[in-house]
């Protein structure tokens, strides 16, 4: 079976399809309809996590150990109705609330990223800090080397605030791990997370002359409002991002970044996601522009490949929506499976998830009028 993890602001969704990646049937929505921003999966076990919050529920973490039929709530910080129920035993009981303290208070209202890798779920939160759990998620501790980081004070908000929002684990090594945050940009621990070195520097810093917009390069930095970020397979640490000016390479795990945009038609855009097992097959939703709407260039959707790094770019077309779209696809909206050839799905805030089973030769609508859609993941043992 295939199965898809979809996050909404209406709750978590799950797709199921056959072994052959059709016949997709929607079940929902999971969470008690709360605001999903990540969910992701274990196929080994079958666990899945879903993560998410907001100023009314404070942050959580679901988990299934069933596929989706049954939840818990890891609840993590206090949100509105917490207030709420202080005053009203009526609504303390409605909401399931005992007035047991929460591990983290008030120190943040959302989950917005997971990863889970080596034994270790790991969790990102706006305002941005790094938690990690080796229970599977019952329990959960900040990762303080992060969210001590000398340059913490100085790390300001993109549009939807402070988020810690991509953790991309080493396959191999535990001691490595990355992450992004809007807008402070990719930090690297080698140390497993005792201590982060903030890595945003251009392969051409000394020659670079800055740039007029606040999150484009500048001062020899690629710019800190990093959207999505995903390291290649294979030996090396070479890793792609999506910010919010263009899309860029790195060749040695971030310690120097190359602009790889030249040949798509704008510079802005959420998403990244790199082959399974070629490195150098990687694919991106470009859009408009920040201020000019945010959907696809002439609002015809195109999903854009590039089989040689980012040296060139081919706008995957078929089957996608050519006039009249005006959808957008957030940062961890879009996901891939491992098998030959390799599936992509990406999913839109106007409620559709589109497929690919040919590494984007074709597109299919494989479910539409869904709420929201923050987040697609895959979880597929094949």
């Amino acid at each position: 079976m295939a199965k898809l993890l979809i996050g909404t602001t209406k709750g978590a969704f799950i797709l199921d399809g056959a072994q052959d990646r059709c016949g997709w049937a929607v079940s929902g929505p999971h969470c008690d309809a709360w605001c999903i921003n990540h969910a992701i999966g274990d196929p080994d076990t079958g666990t899945i996590w879903a993560g998410g919050g907001s100023s009314f529920t404070g942050a959580g973490i679901w988990r299934s150990q069933d596929g989706g039929a049954t939840w818990q709530n890891t609840r993590l910080t206090k949100g509105e109705m917490d207030d709420w129920a202080a005053d009203d035993p009526d609504t303390a009981k409605f909401f399931g609330i005992t007035g047991a303290p929460l591990p983290f208070e008030s120190a943040f209202s959302q989950v917005w990223s997971l990863n889970y890798a080596h034994g270790t779920l790991h969790a990102g939160t706006k305002p941005a800090s790094l938690l990690a759990s080796t229970d599977g998620g019952a329990t959960f501790e900040a990762v303080a080397g992060l969210t001590n980081h000398p340059s913490a004070e100085s790390w300001s908000p993109g549009a939807a605030g402070l988020t810690l929002h991509t953790i991309v684990a080493h396959p191999t090594d535990p001691a490595k791990t990355w992450v992004a945050l809007t807008a402070a940009g990719v930090f690297a621990s080698e140390d497993s997370g005792k201590s982060w070195e903030r890595r945003n520097r251009l392969s051409n810093a000394e020659a670079c002359e800055g740039h007029s917009h606040p999150a484009a390069p500048q001062g020899g930095e690629t710019g800190h409002c990093v959207h999505n970020m995903m390291r290649a397979p294979g030996q090396g640490d070479l890793l792609y991002q999506q910010n919010h000016h263009g899309v860029w390479r790195s060749p040695d795990g971030g310690r120097s970044w190359e602009d790889i945009t030249p040949g798509l038609p704008s510079t802005f855009g959420f998403p990244i996601r790199v082959h399974p097992s070629d490195p150098h097959t990687l694919w991106c939703i470009p859009l408009n522009g920040d201020s000019q709407g945010r959907f696809p260039p002439e609002a015809a959707c195109a999903v854009w490949r590039s089989r040689d790094g980012g040296e060139s770019w081919q706008a995957m077309r078929k089957g996608l929506p050519q006039e009249a779209c005006y959808f957008t696809v957030l940062r961890q909206a879009m996901a891939g499976d491992s098998r030959t050839p390799a599936g992509v799905y990406f999913g839109t805030n106007s409620g559709s998830v589109f497929a690919s089973t040919d590494e984007g030769d074709r597109w299919d609508e494989i479910a539409r009028h869904l709420p929201t859609i923050l987040a697609v993941e895959v979880m597929d043992a094949a």
